[in-house]
């Protein structure tokens, strides 16, 4: 009916055309239809072979061997019989092409290797590598397996491959890592297949489970105070946690009505195509690598999930380097009810007898019931199976992966991921001049509009940063740094890099000689927390006043903000009895006071206290103030002699102002140390400087020009070998005519004048240097000749030069000491060690036989 309908829509124009067609009319319409030229549409990205050099490939890419023809025929019988027995099934995935147009079997793809990087033995590594190594191309027909399987090298080569590629090399690199891993052909859910992630959460947003330790309470002491009665009426409580109940009920109503909102408005639209969409994923079975059970990866993302996860809706068939195997089992259900027992072989239909799988037995019973005609039935099956045979090896290279690749890791060294609420950007070391690595940005709505926070991963970094996380709705910013910062910084966390703003600054405890752990910072305050002091002081708080002159804020060396009050907290010193070890110490400087309290014994509920009135040591006239009674009041648990004597208290109050001197210097240097770390950091962020290691011949140019160095001095130590291997007899050989054969007469001269000329040698260097010798000696004696006559008219100026040439003279008279002996014991060894070459020159050796 519609292709009736279609002509009565037709324009009136051409109807009537039609009827009256001419052949000349034909020709025109022909040239005019043949010059339209209709745009043909362009089928999803990937990869034609046009665009795949085949020259350098090796031959076991071209051509199958004997063994891969038998088994492609083996296969093809296999999946003849496969056809008629399961007609409603789709075609099994068993020998696609490889990138020469040759049909290789799936399970000869996969390439078992262990990769030289440690980073990649782990099962997550290696998932993350190649997710982060290889771009994504979606299958051409997203409801039929692809018609191409290339190898690994080549996938690596041009790092891009759809899911059925991602799978194969990670499934390659798992089984050589040991892991029992299968590459699995099915169906599976829209985002899954097109590696959408837009309603995934980030991994790296998910926080850990704090696991909260329970208190253990203290046992209750026998004399223990009794708390008060309690007074306040229990139907007021009662009414008052009722309307607690229903304010927090009504609020988890609507927290719940908000929440169904968001996921509806989240909830993707209806796939059309759910449950056809072919996918190609990871299996690793329980049981190697003490893996304690099977789960699914999904080698696009290199996430793990449950073999019920909900992403996964069929499976058609698996394989690995040494079998295939077709799934028999029913898949309404997804993968949920799926049993992965591979040596079921009524779940699990397999096409090599080669495989290391138990098989599943019948029972004795069953045994029974079988009949005669079935022994020989199976006796011939059985005679068949015998002339089965082993998978063949792999057609494909050894995969190898360099290490400048593996560290470049994404193509063009940078990669973006898209999650819900989130955006991960991932980039090679040494790219970004700031040694950025992985930055995520987490947004405030689906659409990724409104920045909340923004964390940034470093490495490299002379600085030892490591992590920035900067909070966009509060301005917070917080650094973090590995241990080794030139100021032991852990921990930096500030809204303005102005000095006198809020920041907390944590330490490294052990890098520094004060014990500071951390310090806090406000415009009016600083708090300091310190560990492991020799003085067991543990906290310290300062408050400042307003300056009295307006100068500019990193003026604090010059102008530093006045102190109005210090605090100090100490621990316990189980040295001192409580009532003499200070637990807390309060400078008041603007009221000229000092505020003590002591630790508590453990079997006293109250401690000792005292407050000093600190006044200056003369009055207005200059008068000499002496220690009164009412300057010291204090509080004692249990009061002693000793402490009610005015020289005790005179003697504590001068020692508490050389302690308050003492705190309010450390205060000044804690300002100043802030002022500096604040410059430090300017300067670091401004540098971005990066570390290169000594073996990186790369990009560490002072390796490179030490290595070069190396070489220059080795070439140079062998020109200098070279220069001595010359020829010693070639100057007296000279003195003969050319061509002249040596007579026995001539070698033995030229033996002896060569031997009395390196004696002579020998004798003038032993000469030169008793020469050098003796004339050192002699200006020396000269010099102090000169001294002892002109000693009295000397400046100090000229000591000091005639002590400088005595000790310059000694020294090379010295050495022209040692020279000498040294040379007058080597110079016989020498003599001899010529004698024996030359009785052994291949020129001389049968002419001098006689006299050896």
């Amino acid at each position: 009916t519609e292709r009736l309908s279609r002509p009565e829509k037709m324009p009136k124009l051409l109807r009537k055309e039609a009827t009256t067609l001419t052949p000349e009319l034909l020709r025109d319409m022909e040239q005019k239809l043949s010059e339209i030229k209709v745009p043909i549409p362009g089928d999803p990205p990937h990869r034609t072979d046009d665009t795949i050099d085949i020259a350098n490939l090796p031959p076991s890419y071209k051509v199958n061997t004997p063994r891969e023809e038998q088994l492609l025929q083996v296969a093809d019988n296999f999946s003849r019989q496969y056809s008629h027995l399961c007609p409603d099934r789709v075609p099994l995935l068993l020998y696609p092409l490889n990138e020469c147009e040759v049909p290789k079997f799936v399970s000869t793809t996969i390439r078992p290797t262990l990769m030289p990087f440690p980073e990649l033995y782990n099962w997550d590594t290696c998932a993350q590598f190649v997710s982060d190594f290889l771009t994504m191309m979606p299958l051409p027909d997203p409801l039929k397996p692809p018609t191409h399987l290339y190898s690994s090298t080549t996938v690596l080569k041009y790092q891009k491959g759809n899911c059925f590629d991602f799978s194969t090399l990670l499934c390659s690199m798992l089984i050589g890592s040991g892991y029992d891993a299968y590459c699995i052909n099915g169906y599976a859910s829209q985002d899954l297949c097109l590696m959408d992630l837009t309603r995934e959460v980030c991994p790296l947003t998910v926080k850990a489970k704090e696991v909260v330790h329970a208190e253990e309470k203290a046992p209750p002491k026998k004399y223990a105070i009794k708390p008060p009665r309690d007074m306040t009426s229990r139907f007021e409580q009662d009414q008052e946690m009722k309307r607690q109940e229903e304010i927090k009920t009504a609020e988890e109503k609507q927290l719940r009505e908000e929440e169904e909102r968001l996921m509806e408005a989240e909830k993707a639209a209806p796939d059309p195509l759910h449950g056809l969409r072919v996918h190609c994923w990871v299996l690793v079975l329980s049981g190697k690598r003490e893996v304690p059970e099977s789960f699914f990866i999904d080698a696009f993302t290199a996430r793990s999930y449950s073999t019920q996860d909900s992403h996964f809706l069929g499976i058609e068939s698996l394989w690995n380097h040494k079998n295939y195997w077709v799934n028999m089992q029913d898949c309404w259900n997804g993968c949920k009810d799926l049993v992965f027992d591979l040596g079921d072989p009524v779940r699990w239909e397999y096409l090599l007898l080669g495989t290391d799988k138990p098989h599943l037995f019948t029972t004795d019973d069953e045994d029974d019931g079988i009949n005669d005609d079935d022994d020989d039935v199976e006796n011939l099956g059985k005679e068949d199976e015998e002339k089965s045979f082993d998978m063949p090896h792999s057609w494909v290279e050894q995969i190898e992966i360099s290490p400048d690749a593996f560290e470049t890791r994404c193509p063009n060294g940078k990669k973006i991921i898209l999650y819900k609420r989130a955006k991960l950007e991932k980039w090679a070391p040494y790219l970004n001049n700031n040694g950025l690595v992985c930055r995520l940005t987490t947004y405030e709505d689906l659409e990724c509009t409104n920045i909340l926070e923004i964390k940034e991963w470093y490495q490299n970094r002379e600085d030892m940063l490591e992590l920035r996380h900067m909070n966009k709705t509060t301005g917070l910013n917080t650094d973090y740094f590995k241990p080794g910062h030139p100021q032991a910084l852990r921990v930096h966390s500030y809204k303005s890099m102005l000095p006198e703003n809020d920041r907390v600054m944590e330490f490294y405890q052990s890098a520094r000689v004060d014990g500071l752990i951390k310090r806090e910072e406000t415009p009016k305050t600083m708090t300091e927390h310190f560990q492991g002091r020799p003085d067991f002081l543990s906290y310290r708080h300062i408050n400042f006043g307003p300056r009295v002159k307006k100068l500019p804020l990193n003026s604090a060396e010059s102008n530093p903000r006045p102190i109005v009050k210090i605090t100090e907290r100490f621990c316990r010193n189980p040295a001192k009895p409580a009532d003499e070890d200070v637990a807390e110490r309060v400078f008041l400087i603007a009221d000229e006071r000092i505020q003590l309290c002591y630790h508590c014994r453990n079997d006293h509920i109250t401690a000792s206290k005292r407050e000093f009135l600190r006044r200056t040591e003369v009055d207005s006239k200059g008068n000499k103030i002496i220690m009164t009674p009412d300057m010291c009041v204090s509080f004692e648990v249990e009061p002693m002699e000793h402490t009610k004597k005015l020289l005790y208290q005179y003697e504590a109050m001068i020692k508490l102002k050389s302690e308050e001197k003492l705190s309010r210097h450390q205060a000044w240097e804690s300002e100043l140390e802030v002022l500096e770390i604040l410059k430090l950091r300017e300067e670091e962020e401004e540098g971005h400087v990066l570390t290169i290691s000594i073996y990186d011949t790369k990009r560490n140019e002072k390796s490179k020009e030490y290595r070069e160095a190396m070489e220059r001095v080795m070439h140079e130590e062998h020109l200098r070998q070279m220069e001595t291997q010359l020829d010693y007899l070639a100057p007296f050989l000279a003195q003969l005519p050319p061509g002249e054969k040596l007579t026995r007469w001539q070698a033995v001269r030229l033996k002896d004048e060569c031997l009395s000329d390196f004696k002579q040698r020998l004798i003038d260097k032993a000469n030169l240097i008793q020469a050098r010798f003796e004339k050192e000696t002699q200006e020396l004696q000269k010099k102090q000749q000169w001294y002892q006559e002109n000693q009295v008219t000397l400046t100090p100026e000229d000591e000091d030069l005639y002590l400088s040439y005595c000790s310059q003279a000694m020294f090379r008279i010295r050495i022209l000491e040692q020279r000498l002996n040294r040379h007058k014991e080597l110079a016989p060894l020498k003599y001899l060690a010529l004698e024996e070459k030359l009785y052994k020159d291949p020129r001389l050796v049968e002419l001098l036989k006689v006299f050896a």
